[in-house]
């Protein structure tokens, strides 16, 4: 069979390929798509998505269990997992669909299949009717990331589990252990949690959520003590034992093991990038550590050979996939890209209490060598806070003393994920602390208090 020839082929259809494949065909570029499981990747079907939908179930079940604080009355209140679940699956599902109609809108050819580099500007892809072979003078690589495994605490998918487990729960955990405290971990503590489940959280690091502000990270770990959470730092678990309905997990602390018992382990300590199978040692591309090393415009090294998304490296964010992909997109159609910061991309963690942020951490910034000026403003100054009943949570803000340049912005508390966005954008437009406290913010919002903690970085707080 005659080989098809394209002008860009990209392997992987998730937050980073599929945004690449349309912004090339946007460029009149001949594109084709090829994907191994399901349009969108890990992040529509098994990440942001159907996490997002979970935890918004137990936002409202955690609401109508504080009814009575809002005056109102709500009674028998419980709720069906196997519900919860269906609906985060729906979620996913439309969404995936979603994308199949944008590829048609744009005529991006896509297949379902498995593709292997097979010498220059050439894949062969096997699919279920055979194999088929593809040209092209670009290669984009967007294969993603999946779970870390450690040796002894692999999943097993009935008492030991990885984020797609935990999607899709064989059971519901009534005595929870998650290894690991970053976005994967602490989002699912979080979720089943509320729902009522004793949940133990172990973290390697000095704290949990170890990427974010140290400030931020304290606030954070006592909300989830107050909600019952055991959060245990400098902690290792050693081994597991698995029961037919039980896991002993041995857990190391300051040189000490205890033994736990647990009905469910979920595991969520990093992530390694798909790097096999795709042929990259035979077509020269550098692999350090299961991600493929790229420059700051994701190119490999090997002529026409991009990486972009997870399999590029940190940080693992949907969004630094598909800026890489537009980016990729327009250095092939010719345009003039930029290259992503990684310093102006917000992380955000949708736990309860959100956690969000942008930029350098207070500590970040003095070992970078700036003298700083810290504002914070707490979410019990802020009327709207007060009015929605979510008067815990914290602002703070970072600047650099001579030159008044926002370095970095850190947030825990409600609806912090969508507000961090301010303080990117202001990044973007390279802001100073003079044009943000001239900025008039709507009242009352949550808002308010990124300008509060602006101000109070300067000694001008009005409402502390």
């Amino acid at each position: 069979m005659a080989a098809q020839s394209f002008d860009v082929i990209v392997i992987g259809a998730g937050p980073g390929g599929y945004v690449a494949a349309i912004r090339a065909a946007q460029l009149g570029l001949k594109v084709v798509c090829v994907e191994r499981e399901h349009l969108g990747g890990i992040c529509l079907n098994w990440g942001c998505i159907p996490t997002k939908a979970l935890l918004r179930s137990a936002e409202v079940f955690h609401l109508m269990e504080r009814a009575k604080e809002f005056g109102l009355s709500a009674e028998k209140i419980g709720y069906d997992l196997g519900a919860v679940v269906k609906r985060s699956r729906g979620v996913a599902a439309q969404l995936s669909g979603g994308i199949g109609h944008l590829f048609k809108k744009n005529k991006v050819t896509s297949i379902i299949g498995e593709a292997t580099l097979a010498g220059k500007g050439k894949v062969t892809v096997k699919t279920e009717k055979g194999t088929e072979e593809l040209t092209a003078k670009n290669i984009v690589l967007a294969t993603g990331a999946r779970a870390r495994e450690l040796p002894g605490l692999e999943a097993d998918g009935k008492r030991v589990w990885t984020y797609k487990h935990a999607l899709q729960p064989p059971h519901e955990p009534k005595k929870l252990l998650v290894i690991g405290s970053g976005a994967i971990g602490i989002e699912f503590a979080s979720f089943y949690n509320t729902l009522g489940a004793e949940t133990t959280v172990v973290e390697v690091l000095d704290r949990v959520l170890p990427v974010e502000d140290a400030e931020i990270s304290a606030f954070a770990k006592k909300q989830f003590e107050k909600q019952g959470m055991k959060i245990m730092e400098k902690s290792m678990v050693k081994q597991l034992d698995r029961g037919k309905d039980k896991v002993t997990a041995h857990i190391e602390t300051g040189g000490k093991v205890e033994k736990m018992e647990f009905d469910t382990v979920i595991s969520a300590v990093g992530i390694v990038g798909n790097v096999e199978g795709l042929g990259l040692e035979e077509a020269g591309v550098k692999v350090d550590r299961t991600h493929v090393v790229t420059d700051e415009y994701c190119r490999t090294g090997v002529e026409g050979l991009y990486a972009i998304g997870d399999l590029a490296g940190a940080p693992w964010l949907a969004h630094k996939a598909s800026h890489e992909g537009v980016m990729v997109a327009e250095l092939i159609a010719g345009q003039k890209a930029h290259p992503i910061k990684p310093g102006s991309i917000a992380g955000c963690t949708y736990c309860q209490p959100q956690v969000a942020s942008v930029g350098m951490t207070e500590a970040k910034a003095k070992e970078a060598g700036y003298e700083v000026k810290v504002g914070r403003f707490p979410f019990i100054g802020n009327g709207k806070a007060i009015a929605l009943g979510e008067a815990q949570g914290l602002i703070k803000t970072v600047f650099d003393a001579k030159t008044g340049e926002l370095l970095g912005a850190h947030m825990v508390g409600a609806e912090v994920t969508e507000l961090i966005q301010g303080y990117v954008v202001g990044r973007q437009l390279e802001t100073t602390e003079a044009e943000l406290m001239e900025t008039v913010f709507p009242h009352p919002t949550l808002s308010e208090m990124m300008h509060e903690s602006v101000l109070e970085a300067y000694g001008r707080a009005i409402h502390i």
